[in-house]
């Protein structure tokens, strides 16, 4: 096996933040939580709706990503795992940090680079290649880092005309005396990219005063945009509404108040706890469905499904879509270092009423991570959900 390369700052941090959690007994002051119920229309085929699931890893993705990762192609693992369909029949899979080396033959794995953001882009199963900031002897993430911050990514999208892939970025600074602790979100911003090079055309600030990470999940609705966010006070969080006419993000935001549309970011409202820092909502028949990692127990296996008639909600738990078997002492690495998290879905892979999900692997002991490149891979889940009569 090969000795580890010195562990990237950011890596450790975003371990951190999840170790932390472990320790905090009680959340932050948590306010009220404002249900959605006055605009939702509870007369969909989903209101009540019972579903059986048939839930099983999905052996052809997991091995597209593993034979490049393991093919010296240089990305060996990265988290997040969204995805954005692209013209031609290419889609591009973005993740946040992002280890950059070499698998070797015992399955280890020789660091050379990390960094906080990449894109693999895939074309008929087969992924043809990593896109990073910076330069090949230097790369950096998608955005590079600030002087004493960092970039992870969330979700994007392709602009309706083909133009512009849009992907959110929140935005972390350390702070001085520059402790282990010392560092913060401090911002979102939305990374503009062309979707042929991939190369950056702008940067522009994203609505980020109150508390909200305005990057969890996009979609489409009717002739608006959805930008679905996380209020994170640590043990608790929380799922916020945006939207935007048309397709540009740039665009005039407004606010899901519990009853209608605001354009003060002040009025956005919980609609509902228990959300991860990603999740996905997307239509389902006439409704729509929340796929989601279970925050409401501590580093849970449990990624769940909810359902809705209105995009802002109430969301309704009608399933568990799967147990992940890598968490803790008894998952399949008998580590119990090791943790799973942030569940989503990818509609734009669903095959009639079998969903395409993905959820990542870490653990809080990174060595882990250079003794066995397997742990720090996306995975793919294909999820039956039948209505049941």
């Amino acid at each position: 096996m090969s000795t580890p390369a010195a562990l990237p700052p950011s890596l450790r941090r975003r371990v951190a933040i999840l170790a932390t959690l472990a320790l905090v007994a009680t959340a932050a002051s948590v306010g009220p939580l404002v249900p959605a119920v006055l605009a939702a229309d509870d007369d969909c085929s989903l209101a009540g709706q019972a579903f059986t699931v048939d839930a099983a890893p999905n052996e052809e993705m997991a091995a597209t990503f593993a034979r490049y990762g393991d093919e010296k192609r240089w990305w060996t693992g990265g988290d997040s795992t969204y995805s954005v369909a692209l013209k031609n029949g290419r889609t591009a899979w973005l993740f946040s940090d992002t280890l950059l080396g070499r698998v070797e033959d015992d399955g280890s794995q020789a660091i050379d680079k990390f960094v906080n953001s990449s894109i693999l882009l895939e074309k008929d199963d087969r992924i043809i290649r990593t896109v990073t900031g910076g330069t090949a002897s230097e790369p950096t993430g998608l955005l590079p880092p600030t002087e004493h911050g960092w970039y992870w990514l969330g979700a994007g999208h392709l602009t309706d005309d083909g133009s512009s892939l849009d992907i959110i970025f929140p935005r972390f600074e350390a702070f001085p005396p520059f402790g282990q602790w010392d560092w913060a979100w401090d911002g979102t911003v939305l990374g503009r990219f062309d979707p042929e090079s991939f190369n950056l055309r702008t940067v522009v600030d994203l609505p980020a005063d109150h508390g909200v990470t305005w990057a969890s999940w996009i979609t489409r609705h009717g002739d608006h945009t959805l930008v679905y966010g996380v209020e994170d006070l640590g043990l608790v969080k929380y799922m916020h509404v945006a939207r935007v006419a048309g397709d540009d993000l740039t665009g005039d935001w407004q606010f899901w108040n519990g009853s209608g549309w605001s354009a003060d970011e002040a009025d956005s409202v919980r609609v509902m706890p228990g959300v991860a820092n990603e999740y996905s909502v997307a239509p389902l028949g006439d409704g729509y469905l929340l796929v989601t990692h279970d925050t409401n127990e501590l580093f849970s296996r449990n990624i769940l499904g909810y359902t809705a008639c209105s995009p802002t909600g109430p969301f309704t738990q009608v399933a568990t879509l799967y147990e992940t078997p890598e968490t803790g002492l008894f998952g399949s690495y008998g580590n119990p270092n090791i943790f799973t998290y942030n569940a989503h879905e990818h509609p734009e892979r669903r095959d009639g009423n079998t969903l395409l999900v993905t959820y990542n692997v870490n653990s809080f002991n990174v060595d882990d991570l250079y003794a066995d490149a397997t742990i720090y891979r996306p995975r793919f889940i294909s999820v039956a959900l039948e209505p049941v009569d």
